[in-house]
């Protein structure tokens, strides 16, 4: 069997990325890595973010503003692991806090406390220290910060102590 390999003009790749682009908020990473996937040049590849960047196809404070947004309220992660996965994307610092300031306090302690108490329930466990390192390791896993995970373990064990 042959393997075609595809080549593209800087039109048709433009085309393809706007497509890409509005199908869901990119970063640049995902753009350059695209871009290498289709074998463009250097120079094309230069044209064609810019390009990209002028018709507000791909703009990084927006992408790591809805990237912050979706993590939160659909997959519930807690601000550190936001963070970590935006400066994986090569996001800068100020985009980073642009980012963090969508999520909502009250909404974020809200979540943490619904967590907890989620996973405290969940959790088998019938040694009580077991059970509190088990929900802590979830809620650092899903990126909040520390010493809000004990304040509200630590609130949560006193409420079950107490049933």
């Amino acid at each position: 069997m042959q393997n075609k390999k595809l080549t593209y003009t800087v039109e048709e790749a433009k085309r393809r990325l706007e497509r890409y682009c509005v199908y869901q908020d990119r970063c640049h990473n995902e753009i350059e890595q695209k871009l290498y996937e289709m074998r463009m040049i250097p120079e094309a590849c230069e044209v064609i973010i810019l390009h990209l960047m002028e018709h507000e196809f791909l703009n990084e404070e927006r992408f790591s503003k809805s990237f912050a947004r979706g993590k939160f309220r659909i997959k519930q992660w807690g601000k550190q692991r936001i963070i970590r996965e935006l400066k994986q994307k090569n996001i800068s610092k100020y985009n980073i806090e642009t980012a963090l300031k969508e999520i909502d306090a009250d909404e974020y302690f809200t979540t943490l406390q619904q967590l907890t108490q989620k996973k405290w329930k969940t959790i088998p466990e019938k040694d009580i220290y077991k059970k509190r390192k088990k929900v802590i390791d979830f809620l650092m896993r899903k990126g909040f910060e520390s010493n809000l995970i004990y304040e509200e373990v630590n609130q949560v064990m006193t409420n079950d102590k107490s049933n």
